[in-house]
């Protein structure tokens, strides 16, 4: 198990996709070691009264420097971003 940082939404200019997040593994810092984590699943768990839990899936590397792109089964909150996911 590892865990990684959620850093943004996929996003374009004037675009966003709810569902596609950036992950940043701290292991992770080259494209090729960031395409072994690909069909993974990341799971989010949230903080407060009742914790949710929203899992996804690795779709793809994002650039050069290890990011990965995960499809989650609905969109994480705006404040999931900065935390943490879980990645089995």
């Amino acid at each position: 198990m590892t865990t990684a940082k959620v850093i943004q939404f996929r996003r374009g200019r004037k675009t966003f996709k709810p569902r596609h997040f950036l992950l940043e593994i701290p292991t992770v810092d080259t494209r090729e070691k960031a395409a072994k984590f690909v069909g993974k699943t990341a799971t989010w768990k949230s903080t407060g009264k009742e914790p949710k839990t929203i899992t996804g899936k690795i779709s793809s590397a994002h650039g050069g420097n290890g990011v990965v792109r995960a499809i989650f089964e609905k969109g994480l909150p705006g404040q999931a971003i900065g935390t943490s996911v879980e990645i089995n």
